[in-house]
């Protein structure tokens, strides 16, 4: 793996120098062919670039599709690490090139299920905030972007499991597998707005005590129901694409790729299980999550 970096600087140098490439342009190319590296570190394949098969990268595009990652994202990070392999082979580095039957993903022609970051701004501004409902929904689709939640991971989220001091939550996942997420500061003011003012006033039902988010009757809410109310937001919103609750989930986790942040990290706040071999888990730093959600978030 120690070859990894060194490759990778003599990338930036080629395409910097030799092919005249602006900054920007390098540094995506070469952000976008460390993700690989990432990934073999990730995986424990140890080995050295020159030694990476094609099964390697299409085990790559699978993982950045189990992540969200968006087709045209992924071609895009695709293309870097096909240049960096060009550069490889230029160098006769290679015995074969292992990217060069790879076809980029199919961009659909279908609606995409990936929010840019203007029309997620689009959505959230659409709320009609003088309304219980608009604030509370505005809240819960906060968290759902700030954090990349699972709607039932919403629904479910309890209030003695907010630390907004510290700026996380800890949500109940997949198998009942607890983590704890970074969650910015405009989820946490819409989701105090809501809870002063909104929840404060309802008369909460058995059961429903330490819940955040609930209905007008005081119960919690159905999953189906936040469904509802994403369509019908992303309708008032004028968004011409078919928006779920999985699309923020998908969006947050594509948009802090683009914007920088590792595999691992990510990985970690969307409560995916490791591919690591040695353990189930990746438990990093929470002060590092916090740190890349602050560096990386759009909406940080």
């Amino acid at each position: 793996m120690e070859e990894w970096p060194e490759h990778l600087e003599e990338f930036k140098n080629y395409l910097l120098l030799e092919r005249g490439l602006s900054p920007h342009s390098v540094e995506a190319y070469v952000r976008d062919a460390a993700k690989l590296y990432e990934f073999a570190d990730l995986k424990s394949l140890d080995k050295k670039p020159t030694e990476i098969i094609e099964p390697d990268i299409l085990d790559f595009l699978q993982y950045l599709t189990e992540l969200g990652l968006a087709a045209p994202s992924q071609a895009r990070m695709l293309s870097g690490v096909k240049a960096f392999y060009k550069f490889l082979d230029l160098q006769n580095l290679l015995v074969g090139n292992p990217t060069e039957l790879i076809e980029a993903p199919k961009i659909s022609r279908h609606l995409p299920d990936v929010l840019s970051y203007p029309e997620i701004v689009q959505i959230l501004d659409a709320f009609d905030l003088s309304t219980p409902e608009g604030t509370r929904n505005r809240a819960m689709l906060e968290v759902l972007y700030s954090s990349g939640l699972r709607v039932t991971e919403l629904t479910e989220l309890q209030i003695t499991n907010c630390y907004f001091d510290a700026g996380f939550v800890q949500v109940v996942g997949k198998g009942s597998k607890t983590r704890l997420v970074p969650i910015g500061q405009d989820a946490i003011k819409h989701t105090q707005l809501y809870m002063q003012h909104i929840r404060g006033t309802l008369d909460v039902q058995k059961g429903s005590e330490d819940i955040v988010f609930l209905n007008r009757r005081g119960n919690q809410l159905t999953r189906v129901m936040v469904f509802l109310i994403i369509k019908d937001i992303a309708q008032k919103a004028k968004i011409a694409k078919t928006v779920s609750p999985h699309t923020f989930r998908h969006s947050f986790a594509t948009h802090l790729i683009e914007g920088g942040a590792d595999l691992r990290a990510v990985q970690e706040m969307l409560g995916h299980e490791s591919i690591t071999t040695t353990e189930v888990y990746t438990h990093l730093d929470r002060e590092y999550l916090r740190q890349v959600v602050t560096k990386y978030h759009p909406r940080r």
